[in-house]
Formats: C-alpha cells, structure tokens, sequence
C-alpha cells in the first residue's frame, strides 16, 4: 500500500480559511475529487487529511468524507487540548459518521507565540487524554518550539507522536544545525514517528540538492520505518505540482532498498496510525 500521510482539503463555500486570504494560489476550494487523478496516477492507494483550521466544525466534516471516498482512510482532526472535557470531545467524534477514521489530532503549535506552549501543564494533560484515547498527536512547530517538543516527546512515552514536516527546519545557511542534534535527540524516543512532508515550499528551484542533507539526517536518525512521505497538498502549490512533490521525496529516498522505500510511502504511516493494509 502506498500512503499520502499528510494533506489538507476545505471548502470556501463551508468556511473561510482567513491564513489563506493574502495567499492567492490557496484561496479557493480544493476537493477530493480534484486531488484523486494525482492519487490514481501514482498509485497511491490511501491519504491521511489533516484539519486546517482550529474549530470545532471540521473535524467531524472531514470524518463524514472519510466515510465515503475511496481514498481518505484517516482523519487527523483538531479539539482543544486544554478543554477540561477532551475525553468527552474525543468520544463524541469517534462515535460520529465515520468516526472510526480519526486516528489522531493535531494543534498549530506554530501559531502559538509561545516556544514552550507545548509545556504548558494544561497542554500536556491534553496531549495525554489524546494518547489515552488511543489517538496520535501531530506536532506542528516552527523551529524555536521544537526543544520543547523534543522534551514532551521524551517527557510523555505513553503517547505516539508524528512530527509533522520534519519540524520545520530552516533550509539553507545554518538551518541544518541545531535542529540536526535536535532530530538526533528525537530518534532516541521510540514513541515518535517523522513526515517527510512540506519541505519543498521551504526550499528554492532546486529542492533534491537543498533538501539532501536534511534528508540523510532524517534516515539516519529516525531512519525510514519512522520515515513517512506526505505531499502537504494544497499547500505544497505554493512551490510545486503533486507529481513534482512526489518526486523530490522518490529522489531523497532513492538509496533505500525497495523494503525501506516501502516503509516511508506506505508501511509507516499505516502502523502508525492504524490504517489497515
């Protein structure tokens, strides 16, 4: 089975995206239907959506579209963390239409001023009722919070983490380090998985060169069984096509054997979120 682990939808005519307002090529509609010739033409045989935006609303949106389309097997949705009720939230929406594709949730760390918010006490219990849940928790962080998410992965072994977009690393220049010791921290943590996914917006014409050696880190830290690719689409559009997406992470990964190449565009992704093979 071949996995997109990581990609966005949404509806403009449902709800306004307002981070997409002053980004032209993301202020529209984009669909399942749009996405799925991509997915035939690669063979990709399952995709992991991930909620864009923190409300309530479309989590429970995005598990009524798994529940019918032939791609979408798992959802990773949004509730807040800090609700005193999460258990509740989270019961509610797997005993929704399609609830059974919730396999994770996720908050946008990134947005947070603070380089420590996933420290915070009332964070962590939500982070906890999430692993209690039997659910992933997605990192999404800018590099100055990716200490403290360091230090929560290792901090909570109960819980299974995805660090979404190798955590956002600074390509170029002296991007490659502190974060190459911070990944290194990382992998010894076996409660955490990593995408191979959103880095070529972050890069120039050139992604493979500019992104090599950020890659080589990846797959010797981690390594390729907590490797997985997701193409971020849409939001990969702002550099790159789908198919152009694709095969910068096929390039990156070209050294592996054909078991390891199976693990980063499939195998992974279905352990670790419990997509059923």
């Amino acid at each position: 089975m071949r996995i997109d682990a990581h990609h966005h939808l949404w509806d403009l005519a449902v709800r306004d995206q307002p981070w997409t307002r002053d980004i032209p090529v993301l202020r529209r509609t984009f669909t399942a239907g749009e996405l799925r010739p991509a997915l035939d033409r690669h063979a990709i045989d399952a995709t992991v959506v991930v909620a864009a935006m923190p409300v309530p609303e479309e989590t429970p949106e995005l598990l009524a579209l798994a529940s019918g389309d032939p791609h979408v097997r798992a959802v990773v949705g949004w509730t807040s963390l800090t609700d005193p009720g999460i258990a509740d939230r989270l019961a509610e929406l797997r005993e929704g239409p399609g609830g059974s594709a919730l396999v994770g949730i996720r908050h946008g760390v990134q947005d947070e001023p603070d380089p420590d918010w996933t420290a915070r006490p009332e964070v962590r219990r939500g982070i906890e009722a999430v692993g209690a849940a039997g659910l992933v928790y997605d990192l999404l962080v800018r590099p100055d919070q990716l200490p403290a998410a360091v230090r929560t992965v290792r901090e909570l072994p109960g819980v299974r983490f995805v660090l979404d977009h190798a955590g956002n690393p600074v390509i170029g220049g002296d991007g490659l380090e502190p974060w190459t010791s911070l990944l290194t921290e990382l992998a010894g943590c076996p409660n955490v998985a990593v995408k191979l996914s959103g880095l070529v917006t972050r890069t120039g014409p050139a992604p493979v060169p500019a992104l090599r050696a950020y890659a080589d880190v990846l797959l010797t830290t981690v390594g390729p069984h907590r490797l997985m690719y997701g193409s971020d689409w849409p939001v990969c559009l702002l550099a790159a096509e789908y198919d152009d997406v694709l095969a910068v992470a096929e390039a990156l990964t070209g050294d592996l054997s054909a078991g390891e190449r199976e693990a980063v565009f499939g195998t992974t992704a279905a352990r670790w979120y419990g997509i059923p093979v």
